[in-house]
Parts: C-alpha cells; sequence; structure tokens
C-alpha cells in the first residue's frame, strides 16, 4: 500500500485508537501518530520504523508484524494476548513530533497518567527522550529506568524507533525494548 503525499495530508490531526487488551503489562506510549499511523490506524506503521522489527528481534513478539498496510485482527490478538498496549502521548496526527507545541506534551502527559491509572499495566515504556523531557518538564532525563513511577506505575524511557533516529540500531533498540519487557514480565 503506498500513499501520495496529499492523501497522507488529509489524515493530519486525525486520530488512532489505542491498543490495549485485559492484564496489561507493558504499555508502549509513542510520541504522537505520524501521518502513515493514522492513514492505516495501525501504531508504528511507517514503513522504515524499527518498532515491529525491534520487538520481534528482542522476543517481545512471536513474530515481525508488519503494519504498513494497517494491523490486522491476528497480530493485534496477538499484542493484546502478550498483554502489550500502545498509546501516544499526543493524539492527534502530524507529520512530524516536532508540529507538536510544549503544551500539547504536557497535556498529554496528564492525560497519559490517568490512562495508566486507569489501566494499571505493571510498566509503562515512553519512546523518545526528547519527548518525555518535554511533556514531563525533567530536562535531564535519560534513557531506561525513571527514579519516579507515572501513577504507580514503574517507568522507563525508551529509544524512539523512528528510521530518523540514528543513534539507535536495530540491536540497541531491541535491547532497550527488552529491557522493561523483563520487568514487565512480558520477556
Amino acid at each position: 500500500m503506498g500513499f501520495t503525499r496529499a492523501q497522507l495530508l488529509a489524515f493530519r490531526d486525525a486520530t488512532v485508537d489505542d491498543l490495549v487488551g485485559p492484564g496489561l503489562r507493558l504499555l508502549f506510549v509513542g510520541i504522537n501518530p505520524g501521518l502513515w499511523t493514522a492513514a492505516t490506524g495501525a501504531h508504528f506503521a511507517r514503513p522504515g520504523n524499527r518498532f515491529y522489527p525491534a520487538l520481534a528481534a528482542a522476543g517481545i513478539t512471536r513474530h515481525q508484524i508488519r503494519a504498513g498496510d494497517g494491523m490486522g485482527d491476528a497480530d493485534r490478538g496477538h499484542l493484546i494476548s502478550r498483554r502489550i498496549g500502545i498509546t501516544n502521548l499526543v493524539a492527534r496526527a502530524t507529520a512530524r513530533a516536532d508540529e507538536l507545541t510544549a503544551g500539547e506534551l504536557r497535556a498529554g502527559a496528564l492525560l497519559l497518567e490517568e490512562r495508566v491509572a486507569l489501566w494499571r499495566p505493571r510498566v509503562v515504556a515512553i519512546a523518545g527522550v526528547s519527548a518525555y523531557r518535554h511533556a514531563f518538564g525533567i530536562p535531564k532525563a535519560t534513557l531506561g529506568r525513571q527514579p519516579n513511577d507515572l501513577a504507580g506505575v514503574e517507568l522507563w524511557v525508551v529509544p524512539n524507533p523512528s528510521g530518523l533516529n540514528a543513534h539507535h540500531d536495530l540491536e540497541a533498540l531491541a535491547a532497550a525494548y527488552a529491557a522493561p519487557a523483563r520487568a514487565a514480565g512480558v520477556l
């Protein structure tokens, strides 16, 4: 499946449903949906995004999910059966995360705390240290386990899986995602 630029731009400000199920253990939190994600309705769907390859490489999923054309019921069910959920700090889709305002990120942090209190996962893993720093007002935060919990839930910050993040290769992403998965009892 492919999209023209005009088709993708039609999804600006659209939202994508959270992927959560019963017995949630590990909640991954993206920054916000990209236009490709909004167009397909599948989190981290843009071709070149390394989220699902990293989950598979870490053993978090039993196979590599290919969400570029959307996510089928079997893959959605696989994530839910593994007790993995996905949401975003900010719900609205943009072409780039840097289009979000500081206010949107701060408001997203408050809404995330409410959802975490409701869903009660064992671990939350936010994908993107810069977004985490801005959203939670912790300018010196680093990757890894955070000293403060979120709504009483263990909080981690992991690298952003975007293909634009050249600081972390697939192996490094897999290792970074495996740590909170072990803490959540998924691995």
